[in-house]
């Protein structure tokens, strides 16, 4: 019984030095010089913890009340709307709701020679919840199968699309990181967007382009709805108050499953929406694609991205890409 109580206090010690000494690096806490020194030094603490043998009690104690220092400094980061946000991020969204009316307002609509070089333009626009009749996907593919940024675009009289596309607002200076992703290094924003500018940016102007695949489901309209109120609720509440991106817990593909559950509380939990790029295959497998034909015809039909480069900034652009695309 001794040795099981001793091996799980090693293995808890190395889980939460693992965890702080992460988070040490990655978190605000000046230079990258300042974060090592302190990964160093709390990694040090650890090995002493579980490798001298004497007063060993005392130094779990030490051991437990530095992570208890990481863990408050932790807790205490809070997210915000105020810093210096890189240009396309800069912009949130908001949304004034009376009845059936929604006014959408700053669209963004960017206007792009390449992917740095581009036009900043914003509209607002009203939709008319009895005039939502069609809930689209787009799995956006750029490091291989597994992965993938996926958005949902909603579509009104099959004439107008409004997209929403969950992502980390970066400072600027910043990129990217899934591990940095991990330890609240991005604040959360919901990017509401004109087609002609989510999906362009990934067909036309990124280098390499990514691979951009349209789902149409098939959604009851009363879910749609509920659905599109939901995320309309997101928007407001992001502006007033900010939230943190996590890479595991608050990411794309793991919101869209939170809003879902707006209309369908039963939604099991899969590894496929962990690795997002399974994410339009695990929703074919709940039925909400075309069940007629297998996911691997519906995906090949769905491929966009020689449509939207011909296309360029041309009208119709919503309706061009869903051309070819079969409606369930």
């Amino acid at each position: 019984m001794k040795w099981i109580v001793k091996t799980l206090l090693v293995l808890l010690v190395i889980g939460t030095a693992g965890w702080s000494g992460l988070a040490l690096y990655h978190l605000p806490l000046g230079n990258a010089v300042t974060r090592l020194i302190l990964t160093a030094l709390f990694a040090g603490a650890s090995l002493s913890t579980l490798l001298i043998p004497r007063k060993k009690r005392h130094a779990l104690a030490l051991y437990f009340a530095f992570f208890a220092l990481v863990l408050a400094f932790w807790f205490e980061l809070a997210p915000s709307n105020d810093r210096d946000w890189q240009a396309d991020v800069a912009v949130l969204p908001f949304a004034e709701v009376q009845g059936e009316q929604v006014m959408i307002r700053n669209i963004r609509d960017f206007d792009y020679r390449s992917e740095s070089d581009f036009d900043i333009r914003y509209y607002d626009r009203e939709f008319r919840l009895s005039e939502l009749t069609s809930v689209d996907f787009f799995s956006v593919y750029w490091m291989g199968e597994a992965i993938a940024h996926v958005m949902v675009s909603f579509g009104f009289n099959d004439r107008d699309y409004v997209t929403f596309s969950i992502e980390t607002r970066k400072e600027q200076g910043e990129t990217y990181s899934s591990l940095k992703g991990f330890f609240r290094n991005y604040e959360l924003i919901y990017v509401v967007g004109d087609e002609r500018d989510l999906i362009r940016l990934r067909t036309n102007y990124r280098s390499p382009a990514e691979d951009v695949y349209l789902f149409r489901s098939r959604i009851r309209p009363e879910h749609a709805r509920l659905l599109f109120i939901d995320y309309v609720k997101k928007i407001n509440e992001l502006k007033d108050r900010p939230e943190w991106y996590n890479t595991l817990t608050d990411n794309c593909t793991s919101n869209i499953a939170g809003h879902i559950d707006a209309f369908q509380d039963d939604l099991r939990y899969s590894w496929k929406i962990l690795l997002s790029g399974y994410a339009a295959e695990y929703a074919y497998e709940l039925g909400a694609f075309d069940s007629s034909r297998p996911f691997s015809e519906i995906k090949r039909l769905g491929y966009i991205n020689p449509t939207a480069r011909a296309l360029s900034d041309a009208g119709g652009f919503s309706r061009r890409i869903r051309e070819n695309v079969p409606r369930p």
